[in-house]
Protein backbone atom coordinates (compact mmCIF):
# COMPACT_ATOMS: atom_id res chain seq x y z
CA UNK A 1 0.00 0.00 0.00
CA UNK A 2 1.07 3.64 -1.26
CA UNK A 3 0.43 6.04 1.65
CA UNK A 4 0.53 9.51 0.09
CA UNK A 5 1.67 12.56 2.51
CA UNK A 6 -1.28 15.19 1.25
CA UNK A 7 0.19 17.67 3.91
CA UNK A 8 3.33 18.01 2.39
CA UNK A 9 3.32 21.45 0.95
CA UNK A 10 4.96 21.57 -2.60
CA UNK A 11 5.20 25.06 -4.44
CA UNK A 12 4.17 25.11 -7.82
CA UNK A 13 5.24 28.99 -8.99
CA UNK A 14 6.77 29.17 -12.00
CA UNK A 15 5.93 25.83 -12.78
CA UNK A 16 3.48 27.54 -15.97
CA UNK A 17 0.66 26.93 -13.53
CA UNK A 18 -2.58 28.67 -14.29
CA UNK A 19 -4.22 28.53 -10.63
CA UNK A 20 -0.09 30.11 -9.13
CA UNK A 21 1.14 31.66 -11.78
CA UNK A 22 -2.14 33.76 -12.95
CA UNK A 23 -2.96 34.50 -9.65
CA UNK A 24 -0.96 38.01 -8.89
CA UNK A 25 -2.70 38.91 -12.11
CA UNK A 26 -6.39 37.79 -11.59
CA UNK A 27 -6.44 39.04 -7.92
CA UNK A 28 -4.09 41.80 -7.54
CA UNK A 29 -1.62 40.66 -5.19
CA UNK A 30 1.86 39.04 -5.06
CA UNK A 31 1.12 36.81 -1.38
CA UNK A 32 -2.60 36.08 -2.40
CA UNK A 33 -3.51 32.01 -2.10
CA UNK A 34 -5.03 30.73 -4.77
CA UNK A 35 -8.00 28.72 -3.80
CA UNK A 36 -9.94 29.22 -7.19
CA UNK A 37 -9.69 26.90 -10.39
CA UNK A 38 -11.06 23.47 -10.04
CA UNK A 39 -7.11 22.31 -9.55
CA UNK A 40 -5.74 20.24 -6.66
CA UNK A 41 -2.79 21.26 -4.48
CA UNK A 42 -2.19 17.69 -4.01
CA UNK A 43 0.13 15.30 -6.08
CA UNK A 44 -0.93 12.81 -8.50
CA UNK A 45 -1.48 9.30 -8.22
CA UNK A 46 1.41 7.49 -8.43
CA UNK A 47 0.60 4.46 -11.03
CA UNK A 48 -0.80 7.72 -13.01
CA UNK A 49 2.59 9.12 -12.95
CA UNK A 50 4.31 5.76 -13.75
CA UNK A 51 2.24 4.87 -16.71
CA UNK A 52 2.72 8.55 -18.40
CA UNK A 53 7.04 8.14 -17.81
CA UNK A 54 6.68 4.72 -19.28
CA UNK A 55 4.54 6.01 -22.16
CA UNK A 56 7.22 8.87 -22.76
CA UNK A 57 9.75 6.85 -23.22
CA UNK A 58 8.55 5.05 -26.13
CA UNK A 59 9.51 8.27 -28.04
CA UNK A 60 6.73 8.70 -31.25
CA UNK A 61 4.38 10.69 -30.06
CA UNK A 62 2.00 10.89 -33.30
CA UNK A 63 -2.00 10.39 -33.81
CA UNK A 64 -3.44 8.23 -31.87
CA UNK A 65 -6.30 5.93 -32.09
CA UNK A 66 -9.69 7.71 -30.95
CA UNK A 67 -10.62 5.23 -28.78
CA UNK A 68 -7.54 2.61 -28.05
CA UNK A 69 -9.06 -0.79 -27.09
CA UNK A 70 -7.57 -1.29 -23.51
CA UNK A 71 -8.95 2.38 -22.81
CA UNK A 72 -12.69 1.50 -23.68
CA UNK A 73 -12.40 -1.62 -21.56
CA UNK A 74 -11.17 0.34 -18.57
CA UNK A 75 -13.79 2.73 -18.86
CA UNK A 76 -16.97 -0.01 -19.26
CA UNK A 77 -15.26 -1.73 -16.64
CA UNK A 78 -15.08 1.98 -14.24
CA UNK A 79 -19.23 2.24 -15.28
CA UNK A 80 -20.16 -1.39 -14.21
CA UNK A 81 -17.86 -1.19 -11.16
CA UNK A 82 -18.94 2.18 -9.90
CA UNK A 83 -22.50 2.64 -11.00
CA UNK A 84 -23.88 -0.65 -11.89
CA UNK A 85 -23.94 0.32 -15.62
CA UNK A 86 -23.32 -1.82 -18.52
CA UNK A 87 -22.30 0.36 -21.18
CA UNK A 88 -21.29 -0.33 -24.79
CA UNK A 89 -17.66 0.70 -26.08
CA UNK A 90 -19.44 1.89 -29.11
CA UNK A 91 -21.32 4.86 -27.28
CA UNK A 92 -18.04 6.65 -26.18
CA UNK A 93 -16.32 9.38 -27.67
CA UNK A 94 -13.00 10.58 -26.00
CA UNK A 95 -12.69 14.74 -25.87
CA UNK A 96 -10.18 16.94 -25.16
CA UNK A 97 -12.07 18.32 -22.41
CA UNK A 98 -15.44 18.52 -21.38
CA UNK A 99 -16.14 22.31 -22.16
CA UNK A 100 -15.37 21.72 -25.67
CA UNK A 101 -17.57 18.75 -25.75
CA UNK A 102 -20.36 20.88 -24.10
CA UNK A 103 -19.60 23.66 -27.22
CA UNK A 104 -20.26 20.36 -30.05
CA UNK A 105 -23.08 19.38 -27.77
CA UNK A 106 -24.75 22.69 -28.28
CA UNK A 107 -23.61 23.05 -31.91
CA UNK A 108 -25.33 19.52 -32.65
CA UNK A 109 -28.68 19.72 -30.85
CA UNK A 110 -29.92 23.05 -31.65
CA UNK A 111 -29.76 25.97 -33.98
CA UNK A 112 -29.11 29.64 -33.34
CA UNK A 113 -32.28 31.24 -30.94
CA UNK A 114 -32.78 28.24 -29.40
CA UNK A 115 -33.13 28.15 -25.77
CA UNK A 116 -30.70 25.55 -23.08
CA UNK A 117 -31.17 25.16 -20.06
CA UNK A 118 -29.19 25.79 -17.02
CA UNK A 119 -29.61 26.38 -13.07
CA UNK A 120 -28.07 28.92 -11.41
CA UNK A 121 -25.82 29.31 -10.01
CA UNK A 122 -23.68 26.84 -12.30
CA UNK A 123 -20.19 26.34 -13.86
CA UNK A 124 -19.76 29.77 -15.35
CA UNK A 125 -18.14 28.26 -18.74
CA UNK A 126 -22.01 27.24 -19.28
CA UNK A 127 -22.90 30.45 -20.16
CA UNK A 128 -20.86 31.60 -22.73
CA UNK A 129 -20.86 27.72 -24.23
CA UNK A 130 -24.61 28.77 -24.87
CA UNK A 131 -24.35 31.90 -26.01
CA UNK A 132 -21.08 31.49 -28.00
CA UNK A 133 -23.05 29.16 -30.30
CA UNK A 134 -25.96 31.94 -30.84
CA UNK A 135 -28.38 30.31 -28.87
CA UNK A 136 -30.14 32.18 -25.63
CA UNK A 137 -30.22 30.56 -21.74
CA UNK A 138 -33.57 29.81 -19.89
CA UNK A 139 -32.88 30.11 -16.38
CA UNK A 140 -33.95 27.28 -14.05
CA UNK A 141 -32.37 29.09 -10.60
CA UNK A 142 -31.49 26.36 -7.73
CA UNK A 143 -33.42 28.02 -4.55
CA UNK A 144 -31.81 27.70 -1.44
CA UNK A 145 -33.70 26.30 1.28
CA UNK A 146 -31.93 26.71 4.53
CA UNK A 147 -28.42 25.34 3.80
CA UNK A 148 -29.41 23.30 0.89
CA UNK A 149 -30.02 23.85 -3.07
CA UNK A 150 -33.46 22.53 -4.43
CA UNK A 151 -34.93 22.23 -8.10
CA UNK A 152 -38.32 24.19 -8.97
CA UNK A 153 -39.52 22.01 -10.62
CA UNK A 154 -42.51 24.10 -11.33
CA UNK A 155 -40.36 26.65 -13.11
CA UNK A 156 -38.42 24.33 -14.87
CA UNK A 157 -41.66 22.71 -16.47
CA UNK A 158 -42.55 26.44 -17.70
CA UNK A 159 -39.58 26.56 -19.93
CA UNK A 160 -41.14 24.01 -22.37
CA UNK A 161 -43.95 26.50 -23.32
CA UNK A 162 -46.45 24.64 -25.79
CA UNK A 163 -46.94 26.75 -28.14
CA UNK A 164 -43.36 27.49 -28.86
CA UNK A 165 -42.32 23.19 -28.40
CA UNK A 166 -44.62 23.40 -31.64
CA UNK A 167 -42.59 25.60 -33.43
CA UNK A 168 -40.20 22.93 -35.70
CA UNK A 169 -37.12 25.37 -36.72
CA UNK A 170 -36.52 27.86 -34.13
CA UNK A 171 -36.58 29.29 -30.51
CA UNK A 172 -37.46 26.23 -28.96
CA UNK A 173 -36.17 24.26 -25.62
CA UNK A 174 -34.23 22.05 -27.25
CA UNK A 175 -31.09 20.85 -24.60
CA UNK A 176 -30.83 20.90 -20.65
CA UNK A 177 -26.96 20.95 -19.44
CA UNK A 178 -27.36 19.34 -16.23
CA UNK A 179 -24.59 19.53 -13.70
CA UNK A 180 -23.74 16.76 -11.38
CA UNK A 181 -22.67 17.09 -8.98
CA UNK A 182 -23.37 20.61 -9.27
CA UNK A 183 -20.89 22.98 -9.46
CA UNK A 184 -20.45 25.37 -7.17
CA UNK A 185 -23.01 24.42 -4.29
CA UNK A 186 -22.02 20.87 -4.30
CA UNK A 187 -25.50 19.29 -4.48
CA UNK A 188 -25.71 15.42 -5.49
CA UNK A 189 -29.21 14.79 -7.41
CA UNK A 190 -30.85 12.00 -6.01
CA UNK A 191 -32.68 9.70 -7.80
CA UNK A 192 -36.07 11.11 -7.45
CA UNK A 193 -34.75 14.41 -8.81
CA UNK A 194 -33.10 13.01 -11.28
CA UNK A 195 -36.41 10.89 -12.47
CA UNK A 196 -38.40 14.37 -12.52
CA UNK A 197 -35.73 16.49 -14.19
CA UNK A 198 -35.59 14.18 -16.76
CA UNK A 199 -39.66 13.25 -17.24
CA UNK A 200 -39.68 17.41 -17.52
CA UNK A 201 -36.56 17.67 -20.17
CA UNK A 202 -36.91 14.09 -22.33
CA UNK A 203 -40.23 14.31 -21.87
CA UNK A 204 -40.92 17.74 -23.84
CA UNK A 205 -38.60 16.24 -26.75
CA UNK A 206 -35.40 17.97 -25.43
CA UNK A 207 -31.85 16.31 -24.78
CA UNK A 208 -30.29 16.03 -21.50
CA UNK A 209 -26.43 16.76 -21.80
CA UNK A 210 -25.31 15.88 -17.77
CA UNK A 211 -21.66 17.06 -17.00
CA UNK A 212 -21.20 14.43 -14.16
CA UNK A 213 -17.20 14.83 -14.09
CA UNK A 214 -17.40 15.34 -10.43
CA UNK A 215 -19.08 11.95 -9.68
CA UNK A 216 -16.57 10.12 -8.09
CA UNK A 217 -16.05 13.13 -5.47
CA UNK A 218 -18.15 12.23 -3.84
CA UNK A 219 -19.13 12.65 0.88
CA UNK A 220 -19.55 10.10 3.04
CA UNK A 221 -23.33 8.86 3.03
CA UNK A 222 -24.05 10.84 -0.62
CA UNK A 223 -24.24 8.19 -4.24
CA UNK A 224 -23.42 9.33 -7.94
CA UNK A 225 -26.44 8.04 -10.41
CA UNK A 226 -25.55 8.36 -14.17
CA UNK A 227 -28.74 10.04 -15.53
CA UNK A 228 -28.55 8.11 -18.73
CA UNK A 229 -28.85 4.78 -16.27
CA UNK A 230 -32.04 5.43 -14.97
CA UNK A 231 -34.12 4.36 -17.93
CA UNK A 232 -34.20 3.44 -21.82
CA UNK A 233 -35.99 6.47 -22.33
CA UNK A 234 -33.25 8.67 -20.77
CA UNK A 235 -30.56 6.73 -22.16
CA UNK A 236 -31.82 7.21 -25.97
CA UNK A 237 -31.86 10.98 -24.93
CA UNK A 238 -29.13 12.16 -23.39
CA UNK A 239 -25.33 12.74 -23.12
CA UNK A 240 -22.82 11.32 -20.33
CA UNK A 241 -19.88 13.74 -19.92
CA UNK A 242 -16.98 12.14 -17.11
CA UNK A 243 -13.25 12.45 -17.29
CA UNK A 244 -10.58 11.44 -14.79
CA UNK A 245 -9.37 15.19 -14.73
CA UNK A 246 -10.87 16.68 -11.54
CA UNK A 247 -10.96 13.08 -9.67
CA UNK A 248 -7.61 12.44 -9.80
CA UNK A 249 -6.37 15.80 -10.78
CA UNK A 250 -5.54 15.59 -14.52
CA UNK A 251 -6.99 18.68 -15.68
CA UNK A 252 -3.98 19.98 -17.95
CA UNK A 253 -3.78 15.97 -19.56
CA UNK A 254 -6.88 16.94 -21.91
CA UNK A 255 -9.05 13.84 -22.30
CA UNK A 256 -12.49 13.30 -20.99
CA UNK A 257 -15.35 10.68 -21.72
CA UNK A 258 -18.52 11.63 -23.41
CA UNK A 259 -21.08 8.80 -23.28
CA UNK A 260 -24.14 8.69 -26.21
CA UNK A 261 -25.69 5.68 -26.61
CA UNK A 262 -28.10 6.93 -29.17
CA UNK A 263 -26.44 6.31 -32.68
CA UNK A 264 -27.72 9.31 -34.11
CA UNK A 265 -27.20 11.50 -31.16
CA UNK A 266 -23.73 10.27 -31.48
CA UNK A 267 -23.40 10.62 -34.71
CA UNK A 268 -24.69 14.29 -34.99
CA UNK A 269 -22.20 14.99 -32.00
CA UNK A 270 -19.18 13.31 -34.27
CA UNK A 271 -20.14 15.56 -37.13
CA UNK A 272 -20.53 18.53 -34.91
CA UNK A 273 -16.97 18.66 -33.47
CA UNK A 274 -15.08 17.49 -36.81
CA UNK A 275 -12.67 20.46 -37.33
CA UNK A 276 -13.25 22.27 -34.10
CA UNK A 277 -11.37 19.84 -31.55
CA UNK A 278 -8.41 17.99 -31.65
CA UNK A 279 -8.32 14.06 -30.39
CA UNK A 280 -8.01 13.25 -26.69
CA UNK A 281 -4.45 13.98 -25.72
CA UNK A 282 -2.33 10.80 -26.07
CA UNK A 283 -0.80 11.09 -22.35
CA UNK A 284 -4.25 12.11 -21.01
CA UNK A 285 -5.64 9.09 -22.63
CA UNK A 286 -2.89 6.84 -20.53
CA UNK A 287 -3.62 9.05 -17.69
CA UNK A 288 -7.08 8.37 -17.92
CA UNK A 289 -6.43 4.65 -18.15
CA UNK A 290 -4.22 4.15 -15.16
CA UNK A 291 -6.51 6.42 -13.43
CA UNK A 292 -9.43 4.64 -13.73
CA UNK A 293 -7.78 0.71 -13.51
CA UNK A 294 -5.19 1.76 -10.57
CA UNK A 295 -6.50 4.89 -8.83
CA UNK A 296 -8.75 4.04 -5.92
CA UNK A 297 -6.01 3.44 -3.24
CA UNK A 298 -4.94 6.95 -3.93
CA UNK A 299 -8.71 8.00 -4.25
CA UNK A 300 -9.91 6.73 -1.27
CA UNK A 301 -6.92 8.73 0.84
CA UNK A 302 -8.10 11.55 -0.50
CA UNK A 303 -11.13 11.33 0.18
CA UNK A 304 -10.90 11.48 3.60
CA UNK A 305 -8.29 13.76 3.63
CA UNK A 306 -10.80 16.43 1.80
CA UNK A 307 -13.62 15.41 4.05
CA UNK A 308 -11.20 16.14 7.17
CA UNK A 309 -10.63 19.58 5.62
CA UNK A 310 -14.09 20.42 5.15
CA UNK A 311 -14.81 19.97 8.45
CA UNK A 312 -11.92 21.82 9.89
CA UNK A 313 -13.12 24.72 8.21
CA UNK A 314 -16.42 24.36 8.73
CA UNK A 315 -15.78 24.49 12.26
CA UNK A 316 -13.69 27.08 12.15
CA UNK A 317 -15.75 29.08 10.46
CA UNK A 318 -19.21 28.27 12.63
CA UNK A 319 -16.86 29.92 15.78
CA UNK A 320 -14.77 32.37 14.30
CA UNK A 321 -15.98 34.00 11.10
CA UNK A 322 -20.06 33.00 12.25
CA UNK A 323 -21.16 35.87 9.75
CA UNK A 324 -20.16 33.46 6.48
CA UNK A 325 -21.98 30.24 6.33
CA UNK A 326 -20.83 27.08 4.87
CA UNK A 327 -23.36 25.48 2.23
CA UNK A 328 -21.78 21.83 3.14
CA UNK A 329 -21.27 19.94 -0.17
CA UNK A 330 -22.32 16.41 -0.96
CA UNK A 331 -19.91 16.14 -3.73
CA UNK A 332 -16.75 17.89 -5.23
CA UNK A 333 -14.00 19.53 -3.36
CA UNK A 334 -15.16 23.05 -3.82
CA UNK A 335 -17.31 24.78 -0.83
CA UNK A 336 -20.10 27.42 -0.95
CA UNK A 337 -19.77 30.17 0.96
CA UNK A 338 -22.85 32.32 1.75
CA UNK A 339 -20.98 35.94 2.80
CA UNK A 340 -23.86 37.96 2.30
CA UNK A 341 -24.00 39.11 6.38
CA UNK A 342 -20.88 40.81 6.00
CA UNK A 343 -23.12 43.41 4.02
CA UNK A 344 -20.74 43.84 0.86
CA UNK A 345 -21.98 44.28 -2.90
CA UNK A 346 -20.86 41.23 -5.06
CA UNK A 347 -17.42 44.00 -6.11
CA UNK A 348 -16.98 44.86 -2.85
CA UNK A 349 -16.72 41.28 -1.50
CA UNK A 350 -14.34 40.59 -4.43
CA UNK A 351 -12.31 43.40 -3.51
CA UNK A 352 -12.54 42.49 -0.10
CA UNK A 353 -11.28 38.76 -0.38
CA UNK A 354 -9.05 39.64 -2.95
CA UNK A 355 -7.09 42.36 -1.49
CA UNK A 356 -7.79 42.77 2.27
CA UNK A 357 -7.94 38.86 2.88
CA UNK A 358 -5.48 38.16 0.27
CA UNK A 359 -7.26 34.30 -0.36
CA UNK A 360 -7.80 34.13 -4.61
CA UNK A 361 -11.41 32.79 -4.39
CA UNK A 362 -13.90 32.27 -7.39
CA UNK A 363 -16.82 34.87 -6.78
CA UNK A 364 -20.28 34.05 -6.74
CA UNK A 365 -21.83 36.83 -9.23
CA UNK A 366 -19.58 34.72 -12.17
CA UNK A 367 -21.93 31.46 -11.78
CA UNK A 368 -24.83 33.66 -12.41
CA UNK A 369 -27.65 36.05 -11.02
CA UNK A 370 -27.79 33.79 -7.84
CA UNK A 371 -24.59 34.19 -6.98
CA UNK A 372 -24.84 37.47 -6.08
CA UNK A 373 -22.78 37.59 -2.57
CA UNK A 374 -21.38 34.11 -2.18
CA UNK A 375 -17.50 32.82 -2.99
CA UNK A 376 -16.50 29.39 -4.12
CA UNK A 377 -13.31 27.77 -2.35
CA UNK A 378 -11.22 24.89 -3.55
CA UNK A 379 -10.41 22.97 -0.36
CA UNK A 380 -8.03 20.41 -2.06
CA UNK A 381 -4.94 21.36 -0.74
CA UNK A 382 -2.48 20.56 2.31
CA UNK A 383 -4.44 21.37 5.58
CA UNK A 384 -1.71 23.82 6.64
CA UNK A 385 -2.56 26.47 3.34
CA UNK A 386 -6.11 26.14 4.31
CA UNK A 387 -5.66 27.24 7.93
CA UNK A 388 -3.68 29.93 6.30
CA UNK A 389 -6.14 31.37 4.30
CA UNK A 390 -8.93 30.87 7.29
CA UNK A 391 -6.78 32.90 9.33
CA UNK A 392 -6.26 35.43 6.18
CA UNK A 393 -10.44 35.42 6.19
CA UNK A 394 -10.78 35.89 9.36
CA UNK A 395 -8.56 38.72 10.54
CA UNK A 396 -10.17 40.62 7.56
CA UNK A 397 -13.59 40.24 8.49
CA UNK A 398 -13.10 41.44 12.07
CA UNK A 399 -11.26 44.36 10.61
CA UNK A 400 -14.25 45.15 8.56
Amino acid sequence: MTDYDFDQVISRKNTDCAKWDAAPFIFGDDDVIPMWVADMDLPVAKPITEAIRKRSEHEFYGYPLPLPYSVAEAIVQRMKLKYDWDIDPSWIVLTPGVVPALNAAVKAYTVPGDYTILQDPVYYPFWSVIQNNGCQVANNALQLSGDRYEIDFDDLQSKFDPLMQMVPSRNRTRMMILCNPHNPVGRVWTEAELRRMGEIVVGNGAVMVSDEIHCEILLKGHLHIPFAKLSPEFEQNSLVCMAASKTFNLAGLDASVIIIPNPELRERFNEAKKGMMPSANIFGVTALEAAFRHGDEWLEQFLSYMENNLEIMTAYIEKYIPKIKVIRPEGTYLVWLDCRQLGLTSQELATFMNTKARVGLDHGFVFGPSGEGFERINIACPRSVLETALDRIRLAVEAL
